[in-house]
């Protein structure tokens, strides 16, 4: 059974419209997926494609 997403707690939504994951849920989620969130918990920069934690 899958968990349901909590607005404010696991995401919240940008004025265009998009969900922004939160770092809570990212790291609950328990891995990088190393698309470049803006809330990264794991440190990942997109730009060198390091995990810098």
């Amino acid at each position: 059974m899958k968990e349901e997403l909590v607005l404010g707690v696991d995401y919240y939504v940008a004025d265009a419209g998009y969900r922004i994951f939160t770092a809570h849920y990212l790291s609950k989620r328990g891995y990088c997926c190393k698309s470049g969130c803006k809330h990264c918990p794991y440190g990942f920069d997109k730009k060198t494609g390091l995990i810098n934690k």
